[in-house]
């Protein structure tokens, strides 16, 4: 589960071009929600992809649209909701977001399975620990009576939970906060699922509790073969499990990157941000480095960089012009950025120009082609070796 164990390092690129089909792929997916006032564009045309066996990092700030992406997925978004149509979520090759309520459930319980951030949420305080796993493995795998005690026995086992046969006759109060989480993931692996969404599941623990579950979500990981998404706003959780990152920033998702290589050369200046404000960063400071002002409400169709009322780096046609994700460099395929500086090989005026015309090749950055990915430098002007700002 960490970004050391996949051995590839090149993230999608090399994946494509080993013809790997992903198991769960992501495009132009846009979630909104209606008021009496506005439309909120909580997820705003963002794509991803994961494969078989790799987990890959979905991080940003509260307010980004991260736990949004999350029950988009999964079909969990809920009036006044909606996931516009043009979106589209594959798993393992198939469309989902046409799935009626009967075929979501049947995804759920054995395709992807999703953990959330309070536990208490997924478990039933008037039901046994016990009751619910077995009644897990009723509804998704046909198991009752003692061997459903059996199994349900061993997947506490698995998943840590110490003198399992008593505690499958405890109730969810009966449990820590830790305890619960493990509880939680012990129902999704009766499941035997194939995708686990982790939306913040450690955000709620003490940091030696945390520890315990990111290092139990590993060993599961490697057993099991599941494909991991991680959500979270925790940059020290991220290089810790995840093989790729997507940083997502008001709706969208702004960097795309290797793990190792996203923490190396962070490239957007709101990666820069959050990674200059994790604790320890600079020791010998008195206060914390943090990003100044909050997150937007994406409330209108992204016609600018939404970054640009808080970033450093901003100049006039930041707030003219919406930056498409392109790739940073020449050298550097599976390292993309939604930020007029890039490419980098171009001038500044150059660089602007290439979004502007991605941009209107999307409808204005609207609703782009599904197959449509971050367009390469060279598809573009050559630099003429100008300065840029």
């Amino acid at each position: 589960m960490t970004a050391q164990h996949s051995g590839d390092g090149a993230g999608e690129s090399a994946r494509d071009r080993d013809g790997e089909e992903p198991v769960l792929s992501v495009r132009d997916l846009r979630t909104v929600f209606r008021t009496d006032r506005e439309t909120i564009h909580a997820v705003d045309g963002i794509d991803l992809d994961l494969y078989e066996g790799e987990t890959v990092g979905l991080v940003g700030e509260s307010g980004s649209g991260k736990s949004v992406t999350a029950r988009s997925i999964m079909g969990l978004v809920e009036e006044p909701g909606e996931v516009l149509p043009g979106s589209s979520i594959r798993f393992k090759g198939e469309e989902i977001t046409g799935y009626d309520t009967a075929q979501y459930q049947e995804l759920r319980g054995s395709g992807i399975g999703m953990i959330f951030q309070d536990p208490l949420s997924s478990l039933n305080p008037v039901f046994t620990v016990g009751n619910q796993i077995k009644e897990a493995l009723k509804v998704n795998r046909g198991i009752t009576g003692e061997a459903a005690r059996e199994e349900a026995i061993e997947l506490l086992e698995a998943v840590q939970i110490p003198d399992a046969a008593r505690r499958l006759g405890e109730y969810p109060h009966e449990f820590s906060g830790g305890m619960r989480q493990r509880a939680v993931i012990a129902m999704m692996l009766a499941c035997e699922p194939e995708v686990l969404i982790c939306d913040e599941p450690t955000t709620a623990l003490d940091v030696t509790i945390q520890a315990q579950i990111l290092e139990l979500l590993r060993d599961l990981q490697e057993e099991r073969g599941l494909s991991i998404l991680f959500i979270t706003h925790d940059m020290g959780v991220i290089a810790d499990v995840t093989d790729r990152v997507n940083v997502m920033y008001a709706g969208e998702i702004v960097e795309k990157a290797p793990t190792e290589e996203l923490f190396a050369n962070p490239r957007h200046p709101y990666t820069e941000g959050l990674l200059e404000a994790i604790p320890g960063q600079h020791a010998d400071e008195d206060r914390l480095r943090t990003i100044e002002g909050e997150v937007p409400t994406p409330n209108e169709a992204a016609t600018h960089c939404r970054f640009a009322p808080r970033c450093p780096k901003a100049f006039e046609e930041c707030e003219a012009v919406h930056p498409e994700l392109v790739e940073v460099d020449e050298e550097t395929a599976d390292h993309t950025a939604a930020c007029l500086l890039y490419p980098e090989h171009m001038t500044t005026p150059e660089a602007v120009a290439h979004h502007e015309r991605l941009g209107g090749a999307d409808g204005d950055g609207g609703d782009a082609d599904e197959g449509s990915g971050p367009a390469t430098a060279g598809d573009d002007v050559a630099a003429d070796g100008g300065d840029r700002r």
